[in-house]
């Protein structure tokens, strides 16, 4: 395990303390498990990742419009004036 430091409110401290105690769990494995849930909740990927969906996604859509690249100001204009 490694130790650390964080700074909860009174209230945050208060609530915690109450919580661990009705479960019967030290406050540490309490803010321990809610790490846990938070990590596993989170989405990570990684820059490589995010390069190869983005390359993955070029040519996969198409607008019908041949002159998107050297008009696409005035065809997002008219799209949002719709």
């Amino acid at each position: 395990m490694v130790r650390t430091q964080v700074q909860l409110t009174e209230e945050q401290a208060k609530l915690l303390r109450q919580l661990a105690a009705s479960k019967h769990l030290s406050v540490a494995e309490i803010i321990r498990q809610a790490v846990d849930n938070f990590l596993k909740s989170q989405v990570i990927v990684d820059l490589e990742e995010k390069k190869q969906r983005a390359i993955e996604a070029v040519g996969r859509f198409h607008s019908g419009v041949s002159d998107l690249s050297e008009a696409h100001d005035r065809h997002l204009t008219e799209a949002f004036d719709k």
